[in-house]
């Protein structure tokens, strides 16, 4: 596994799980040109608030996460809490305040252990370690059941540099943005340094085309850094590997959704603009009645006509209509089709839907994830 270079990082355990780890810290030695793209949830987290104030002028030294518990719904206390982290953080690191990012992801509405996680700042100079993002990756992890990384070489004259990319996210997502946290750094820069721009083009591709269970985050956060210490690469070349990155990540996401069983790519094409094949896909990824039947392997093909024809703002003429289930033609399906598609159902553990509405041109792939029984345990039961 390779890393960029000059970014050091750690995960532990400091007693907010009980054993697993539950604390992290990314650093770089240099002072690195920042973005990212936080949460549309009307109730964002307290790190949110104090992410969104210290990436204003497009840079960061560091990111400090901790899991199991969110700081959502704490309150002025719950802002100030991050601030002291940050503050706290950057006294060990010898770096600004203003340089640090804070995440938080896990339980909503219950005070930070703070006394436990200002004493880890205190010593997280000791504990950095060259790369190590594989640590972060499990830190980070809360109803996830796989650490989630992806990253890639980048070959320019200056030498071989790095992109890579760490995740975590199983429910509770519905990105505009998910609970999901994503960290991706680099020692290239793009030849504009428009960080802002580019990212956000690449999570309206990729995790803002992710839905588990519809609900949105109050601390959905996805973090680009780069250091720029290899030069810089043509913004399309750094885009392209940014869009890979970001598409793994995205995917791992939905295989990984709470008690899923089966990854679904959706595929809507021939739609007239962004805002109708979006609304349309997300229809069909969000029913429960489409989700339950690819986890049961039953060919009941009505259910995805039901789930676009309940976006009323967009009525699609049915006649000409096309859905496709891993290459096979659902509408009007006889006996012996039906048959070919159960089997296709319940012998693949990636779906692949196409759904063609012959309004347009436009094209926008989708992820998510069937429903099964162990979405209830696992929700019904998170707190107790």
């Amino acid at each position: 596994m390779k890393f960029p270079l000059g970014f050091y990082s750690f995960g532990k355990n400091i007693g907010i799980k009980d054993t697993s780890l539950d604390f992290a810290v990314i650093y770089s030695e240099n002072r690195c040109k920042a973005a990212a793209v936080f949460t549309r949830n009307n109730f964002p987290g307290a790190p949110i608030y104090v992410g969104r104030d210290h990436i204003k002028d497009g840079y960061l030294q560091a990111i400090v996460i901790n899991s199991k518990n969110s700081n959502v719904a704490t309150g002025e206390q719950g802002i100030q809490n991050s601030y002291q982290i940050c503050t706290e953080l950057g006294k060990s690191l010898g770096i600004p305040t203003e340089d640090i990012l804070p995440s938080s992801t896990g339980v909503i509405g219950v005070p930070l252990p703070i006394e436990k996680i200002l004493n880890a700042c205190s010593t997280a100079k000791a504990d950095l370690k060259p790369g190590n993002l594989e640590e972060v990756a499990e830190a980070i992890m809360t109803t996830d059941t796989r650490k989630k990384i992806s990253y890639r070489t980048i070959t320019n004259q200056a030498g071989e540099g790095v992109m890579f990319g760490i995740a975590k996210g199983a429910g509770m997502i519905e990105p505009n943005m998910a609970t999901m946290l994503s960290y991706i750094l680099c020692d290239y820069l793009p030849e504009s340094g428009d960080l802002q721009t580019i990212l956000k083009r690449v999570v309206d591709v990729t995790y803002n085309c992710i839905t588990i269970d519809s609900d949105t985050s109050t601390s959905d956060t996805v973090v680009l850094m780069c250091s720029g210490v290899l030069g810089t690469i043509a913004d399309d070349v750094f885009e392209s590997h940014l869009r890979e990155i970001a598409t793994d990540l995205s995917k791992m996401i939905a295989r990984d959704g709470e008690g899923a069983s089966k990854l679904i790519e959706l595929t809507v094409s021939h739609g007239r603009d962004d805002v109708q094949v979006t609304k349309i896909g997300k229809s069909i990824l969000n029913s429960p009645l489409v989700k339950t039947a690819i986890y049961g392997g039953d060919p009941n093909w009505g259910r995805f006509v039901m789930a676009i024809g309940k976006v009323f703002d967009e009525p699609i003429p049915y006649d000409s209509l096309e859905i496709q289930l891993g290459g096979i033609s659902v509408k009007g399906a006889d006996n012996n089709t039906k048959t070919k598609l159960a089997e296709y159902l319940k012998s693949n553990e990636e779906i692949h839907i196409s759904v063609i509405l012959n309004t347009g041109s436009f094209q926008k792939t989708f992820w998510s994830c069937d429903f099964t029984e162990g979405y209830i345990q696992e929700n019904a039961y998170y707190t107790t």
